[in-house]
């Protein structure tokens, strides 16, 4: 194609760009961040190209702007120093105003959520007890935080929630399960809108209270970001002879996603170290993705997600993998995307498709789609949803692939267009 101007209008986004594929790919996203007052501008970026349109500097490896190696950890820095030099200062001010629109309070002496489910395991099938404790919220998501991530708009203000709050929505959440289980749980599921294993976040002696009220119990599951994944923390729970996992919020293998769609700061590097602190506490991983983060296009989400589980499940001790498809959340960029007509929530065929091509990995690959055949979650058509949910679920438990053979629908050959012709200067192709 010659270099000839063209333009695209799409939605409430006109874009007008070169016939260069690969330039009105880079144009459109940056013309989606400015729909929501985000102009990249660092001069280490950018450089300004033919007809005056900005063009990307970087490399792939984003060495100056990561500058990995004289990076400290979150556990020992502000939110602030944190933004410095890392090329996320402009998503992490439109995020903080974003999130500055919130009216809501929350009670520190109730849980955000509780609720029983069944769940996979290396050992099996389990009744699991989620308990979603309300905390002072992600320390990242104070500074901006993930794109996507919307769980900080119900943390308690102030930025701390006291023992004795904590242990008060313990006790609500195992009130919760003596009333509607026929027996206690065998798994326990415990996050928070950030990190389990921050201490500013949940005390330690909170973490140990809570190690000692489910010591009883089979298997119990805490997430945290990978700074905070410490073997001594993770004793609380392995001295008591208790099976114990981390969730780590990795959303992608590739760094360039996670750092340019997601906002994240950390790289796969730091979810190695993560796992090789969990392991020498004799805890086990299990890896969180992200299926199709704000910027990707639907074929782009499904392969970065193939090759995020295929790696994950190269790391030890990283037995399971959840992948979790995006969906709109209040007070995000990615709603403010989404009512820019610049963002769709992954179709429910991508998700089975993913699942299909990693069906064979050495770990167990699950997912659980939230708010499914709604128009801020992963959807079809709206008449399919339901039954192409359930065989997910059914995946999940059973790791057979052949459960996807079972449910059909006119949407899918719509679907196959979109794997094939969207791209991130098109997209969503389909609503």
């Amino acid at each position: 194609m010659d270099r000839q101007h063209v333009s695209y209008c799409f939605g409430s986004v006109t874009l007008t760009g070169y016939g260069n594929a690969k330039e009105r790919e880079y144009h459109y996203r940056n013309t989606l961040l400015e729909t929501v007052g985000n102009r990249l501008d660092s001069p280490e970026r950018y450089r300004t190209g033919p007809g005056g349109h900005r063009e990307a500097t970087r490399t792939d490896d984003d060495t100056a702007l990561r500058r990995r190696s004289h990076r400290p950890t979150m556990s020992e820095t502000s939110p602030e120093s944190h933004e410095e030099g890392r090329g996320m200062d402009a998503h992490n001010r439109v995020m903080r105003e974003i999130r500055a629109r919130r009216d809501e309070t929350y009670d520190p002496h109730e849980p955000t959520r509780v609720w029983l489910d069944e769940d996979n395991t290396p050992d099996g099938v389990y009744q699991s007890l989620t308990i979603i404790l309300n905390t002072g919220g992600c320390r990242w998501a104070r500074a901006g935080g993930c794109t996507m991530c919307g769980y900080v708009a119900e943390s308690v203000e102030g930025g701390s929630v006291s023992h004795e709050a904590l242990v008060d929505q313990l006790e609500v959440c195992l009130e919760y399960e003596r009333e509607n289980a026929d027996e206690p749980a065998g798994l326990i599921k415990i996050y928070t809108s950030g990190s389990f294993l921050d201490e500013r976040e949940v005390p330690a002696e909170t973490r140990k209270t809570i190690a000692e009220a489910f010591a009883d119990r089979d298997r119990i599951v805490v997430e945290s970001l990978p700074d905070f994944v410490d073997r001594e923390k993770l004793a609380d729970f392995t001295d008591r002879g208790l099976e114990t996992d981390v969730a780590v919020g990795l959303e992608t293998a590739t760094d360039r996603v996670r750092r340019d769609c997601v906002n994240k700061y950390f790289d796969f590097a730091d979810f190695e170290d993560a796992c090789g602190e969990a392991a020498a506490a004799g805890a086990g991983v299990k890896a969180y993705l992200l299926m199709k983060p704000p910027f990707l296009a639907e074929p782009e989400a499904a392969d970065d997600m193939i090759d995020s589980i295929e790696r994950c499940a190269t790391v030890d001790p990283c037995h399971t993998v959840s992948m979790n498809p995006c969906n709109v959340q209040r007070y995000t960029m990615v709603e403010e995307l989404y009512y820019a007509d610049g963002y769709r929530p992954p179709w429910l065929w991508s998700v089975a498709h993913v699942l299909e091509e990693t069906a064979d990995v050495d770990a167990i690959v699950v997912s659980d789609p939230v708010g499914h055949g709604s128009d801020r979650g992963p959807h079809n058509c709206g008449d399919c949803d339901d039954r192409v949910q359930t065989a997910i679920k059914d995946f999940g438990l059973r790791q057979d692939p052949s459960v996807f053979e079972q449910v059909s629908c006119e949407c899918e050959s719509t679907w196959e267009l979109v794997m094939e012709a969207e791209t991130a200067y098109n997209m969503p192709l389909v609503g």
